[in-house]
C-alpha cells in the first residue's frame, strides 16, 4: 500500500509516517516507479510495526528507546530475561509518572474546590505537593 493508504490503516499522518522512516523506525519497500523519488510501499508488517510503536510511545518508551529495543528484537539479541528486565524498568517508570500524576491531580482538585469555595483563605500551596 502506498503512504496515504498506511496512513489511513495505521491512523498516523504522513508527516510522521515520514519521520518514522526518517528515523529508522519504518522501512518501506521502496518501487521502481516515482522517478528519482521512489513511492514507499508499505505492507501487513509495517501496520503491525507502526502499531507497535505508538503503543511502545502511549507506555512511556521515547522513540529512541523504541528504535534501540527493535534493533535488539530483530538482531534477535532479546531474550526472556532481557524482555523481562526491559519490562520491569518501564513499570517502575510508569509508577514513577503516576505518583506524580496523582499528586498532580490531587492539587488541581483541592485549587478547584477553593476557586469554587470562593477561595476562602490561602490558595493551596504547591509546595505540599511532588510532581
Amino acid at each position: 500500500m502506498m503512504i496515504s493508504q498506511f496512513s489511513k490503516a495505521t491512523g498516523l499522518s504522513a508527516d510522521t509516517i515520514r519521520f518514522y522512516i526518517a528515523k529508522g523506525l519504518l522501512t518501506p519497500q521502496r518501487s521502481g516507479k516515482g522517478g528519482s523519488n521512489p513511492y514507499q510501499l508499505f505492507g501487513p508488517d509495517d501496520v503491525t510495526a507502526a502499531r507497535m510503536i505508538r503503543l511502545q510511545q502511549f507506555l512511556g518508551y521515547s522513540l529512541r528507546e523504541i528504535a534501540a529495543l527493535n534493533e535488539e528484537y530483530l538482531s534477535g539479541a532479546g531474550s526472556d530475561a532481557r524482555t523481562a528486565e526491559v519490562l520491569r524498568q518501564q513499570i517502575e517508570r510508569l509508577t514513577e509518572r503516576r505518583s506524580a500524576i496523582d499528586s498532580a491531580l490531587e492539587f488541581l482538585t483541592g485549587k478547584l474546590a477553593w476557586i469554587e469555595a470562593g477561595k476562602p483563605g490561602d490558595a493551596p500551596p504547591l509546595k505540599d505537593y511532588i510532581c
